[in-house]
């Protein structure tokens, strides 16, 4: 047995203590309390056992986030089906292909979502009810969609007398049972559904609630059905009491502002792509004015213009944040020294979908900048290099919050470990003497250059997206020579009233100015603009391979 607590535990104790507290709550729309998502968890526990429903049988959730959908989360879960979440902008096609392929034998989605999904590509479907409602979408027969239709008697039945605290028991004896399968992209090609055990979460959970303490309230813009996103902003915190607020739908920053200010929730969880936005559209314009730039220049004057743009920041997110923890890519450098400089509590961690997901944490007055912190104690975490402090090698990771490999896919699993059982991650980094892990880039992006240099497209990219008019930008290899490719930034074009000429000149001052930056091996060819931004992963990494 682990010394940690199982994390259906940590649930089950929570929704004990906290019974009559805000739980799950979709912004301007459901509202559940501890107990209220206790007593219709147990309504599903009783009409999944009416119906046959075994552990181990896979249940999909192809769904938008919201209270609802965490709900149908744990139904699943606490049961002892495995549970399939499926990002709910994966295609009608796709989603329906990753049903049949996890073998779900029921699904729980949205009524218009289900309308566009072709139901005869999902044989083993038995069920598909609508989270928005708790209704029966489609039955295989009639006497499946009766028995579905008794929940609520059924539950009248057992308890009669009510339902309270003490009658919340979730399974704790299923550690290495497989709780979920995520599927990292919607391929219909050759997928790769991560197998997650209950050990794998509960480590995680624990860490978290041990190294990232959970506060009052938390609202959640990440994808629930990516593991970022489930279990730092929903399982971990839960966990804990607190409540949980989702966005409903994709935020415009107008509404964003309006949740922080009515949630104040404890800490933020992002990606490094909407902080460096934030910067570079509300901070640095202001930094860069000239009479600013001669303030800064001051001591003592300096110091209040800092602390002034700091201050609006943490009330722009409710005022009430203790902590920024940003993942799923590299933070810009230069936004990175402006958040050290105004004593930003920021950090940046590291995981992966493989290691469910955390794999570096720091708590963020002890983070090094350009790190993503320090190993998870829960992982053993190694540099596959001869010099693992100054030369890059793969990061490779061993522990009990790594998975147990791909579903249905034992060529996957196979080259996914070495031969001493650690996960391949694919990224390069290095460990100074400290710790502290720094990412270079993924093993598959780096590019050789012809004298036998490494060079790490991302590094490149953080140069060109500090240039004036760059949005974002993707660097490539293209027969020896390095190939930047822009998205321009509209709104900045149009602010400085630019001409043609001037814009087609563009370009080629990036190139300049990035060069200026950079050493001879790595300079920049060309650079050349697209028309629209890159397409993302839900983690808003971009999606190089289709950048050549």
């Amino acid at each position: 047995m682990p010394n940690y607590p199982h994390y259906l535990e940590s649930l089950q104790n929570a929704t004990r203590k906290y019974w009559d507290k805000a739980a799950l709550n979709t912004i301007g729309g459901d509202a559940f309390t501890y107990g209220q998502m206790a007593t219709q968890i147990e309504k599903f526990h009783l009409v999944f056992n009416k119906l046959g429903f075994k552990k181990g049988d896979k249940i999909a959730l192809w769904a938008r986030n919201g209270a609802r959908w965490g709900m149908s989360y744990l139904a699943v879960n606490t049961y002892e089906t495995v549970i399939v979440p499926l990002l709910a902008d994966f295609t009608p096609d796709n989603a329906a292909f990753l049903v049949n392929h996890s073998e779900s034998v029921a699904l729980l989605t949205n009524a218009d979502k289900f309308a566009k999904m072709p139901v005869d590509k999902m044989p083993n479907l038995h069920l598909v009810i609508d989270i928005d409602s708790w209704k029966c979408l489609w039955a295989k027969d009639e006497a499946t969609k009766a028995t579905y239709d008794t929940m609520e008697d059924l539950f009248d039945a057992k308890w009669a007398d009510g339902y309270g605290p003490s009658n919340v028991v979730y399974p704790t004896d299923n550690w290495d049972d497989l709780s979920a399968i995520s599927y990292t992209s919607g391929s219909t090609g050759d997928p790769k559904g991560v197998m997650l055990t209950y050990r794998n979460f509960s480590a995680n959970v624990d860490f978290s609630q041990r190294k990232i303490p959970a506060g009052e309230r938390m609202v959640s813009m990440l994808p629930m059905a990516h593991m970022y996103g489930l279990v730092t902003e929903f399982i971990y915190p839960l966990c804990n009491g607190t409540a949980i607020y989702w966005m409903a739908k994709a935020p415009t920053p107008a509404a964003l502002i309006k949740a922080f200010s009515d949630v104040k929730p404890y800490q933020l969880i992002t990606v490094p792509l909407v902080m460096e936005k934030i910067y570079k559209s509300k901070v640095k314009p202001t930094l860069d004015k000239p009479v600013v730039k001669v303030l800064l220049k001051i001591p003592g004057i300096n110091n209040i213009i800092y602390k002034k743009v700091k201050d609006g920041l943490m009330a722009a997110f409710g005022g009430e944040c203790d902590r920024f923890i940003m993942g799923g890519a590299p933070l810009n450098p230069e936004a990175e020294k402006l958040f050290r400089r105004i004593k930003l509590p920021y950090l940046v961690g590291y995981g992966m979908t493989e290691a469910c997901p955390l794999l570096a944490y720091e708590h963020w007055d002890k983070y090094v900048p350009g790190s993503c912190g320090k190993p998870v104690d829960c992982a053993t975490v190694r540099i596959d290099s001869e010099d693992p402090e100054h030369v890059a090698g793969e990061i490779q990771a061993k522990g009990e919050n790594i998975t147990i490999g791909y579903f249905k896919n034992p060529e996957a699993s196979a080259n996914a470990f070495t031969e001493d059982g650690y996960l391949r991650t694919g990224d390069l980094g290095i460990m100074d003497k400290d710790g502290n892990l720094f990412i270079k880039g993924r093993s598959k992006s780096m590019i050789l250059s012809a004298n036998g240099q490494n060079i790490y497209p991302e590094e490149l990219e953080a140069i060109l997206n500090n240039l004036p008019y760059v949005s974002e930008s993707v660097v490539v290899d293209r027969a020896g020579k390095i190939v930047g490719l822009v998205y321009l930034d509209a709104d900045a074009i149009k602010h400085d009233k630019l001409d043609s000429e001037a814009i087609s000149d563009i370009p080629e001052k990036i190139r300049l100015g990035a060069n200026r930056q950079l050493p001879a091996y790595s300079q920049i060819a060309k650079v050349e603009t697209v028309l629209a931004p890159f397409e993302k992963t839900p983690k808003m990494s971009i999606k190089r391979f289709l950048y050549k």
